[in-house]
């Protein structure tokens, strides 16, 4: 299937690793003209050499951090100087820290608002208006299922990510006239150095092995086993391309078959 991506030109916010990265990786092989940040420039450094010689794909890489509005604008700015648009903006952020509620803060609270909620609304606004002028755009939102079916210890992610779902089906509705697409993706446990920390987390705190935590995760999941990241990454793709012409406003898990509420 051509999903007619050759040359559009693709953000990929937080891409030095992980889902980022896998989706970027995804989405160089179709051809587009790729455009990764992270606020770790030795990390975004090698994530852009790994994907050149991956994917052989045009690549430029930022190092920007998410929660500077500043640092945001910068980047669009020579963006649009290089390219003139943004054609894809895949949003994707490092998970807010573990904990129950009464392990948290209000700065836990405002930090995780900052890096989960408005920084995706603040890169969204920065790409927008070329998007308007062009008469297409997708906007890709990183979630995860917790936005679906809660999980234990993971209150911050929660309660914050069903905010973006919120907005992203409210603008959906505004700009689905003009051919700008926003949808959301929401990872099950998957393979990921997010991930592998929770789990050497909890595995510490129950003084376990990590194989046991792994193990429980994946008897839990009608798949019987965790996700691949390349597996959320061609989800991401699809729906970053010409092919999801009719598809917007949604949140759609990749997870194994775990959630269920129909958010």
């Amino acid at each position: 299937m051509d999903l007619g991506l050759n040359n559009k030109v693709a953000l990929v916010t937080a891409a030095s690793q992980g889902l980022g990265k896998a989706s970027a990786i995804s989405l160089a092989n179709e051809g587009v003209k790729l455009i990764i940040c992270s606020r770790d420039k030795a990390k975004i450094s090698k994530a852009e050499k790994d994907i050149k010689e991956l994917t052989g794909a045009d690549v430029v890489s930022f190092q920007t951090d998410l929660n500077s509005s500043k640092d945001i604008d910068g980047m669009i700015k020579k963006i649009m100087e290089e390219y003139g648009r943004v054609d894809i903006l895949v949003n994707n952020t490092g998970g807010p820290k573990a904990g129950f509620f009464d392990d948290l803060t209000d700065e836990d609270w405002v930090s995780t608002f900052e890096s989960t909620f408005l920084s995706v609304v603040r890169m969204t606004r920065a790409v927008l208006p070329s998007m308007k002028r062009n008469k297409w755009g997708r906007i890709v939102n990183i979630s995860s299922v917790s936005a679906k079916q809660p999980i234990d210890n993971l209150i911050l992610s929660n309660g914050v990510r069903m905010s973006v779902h919120g907005w992203a089906k409210t603008l959906s509705n505004e700009l689905a006239s003009d051919n700008i697409l926003i949808n959301n993706v929401c990872p099950g446990f998957t393979k990921t150095e997010r991930v592998d920390d929770l789990v050497a987390n909890q595995a510490k705190d129950m003084d376990i092995a990590e194989e046991k935590i792994v193990e429980a995760i994946a008897n839990n999941i009608p798949a019987k086993r965790v996700g691949k990241p390349e597996e959320l990454a061609s989800l991401v793709t699809f729906l970053s391309s010409e092919r999801s012409s009719y598809i917007t406003g949604q949140s759609i898990a990749v997870d194994g078959g775990v959630s269920s509420l129909p958010i």
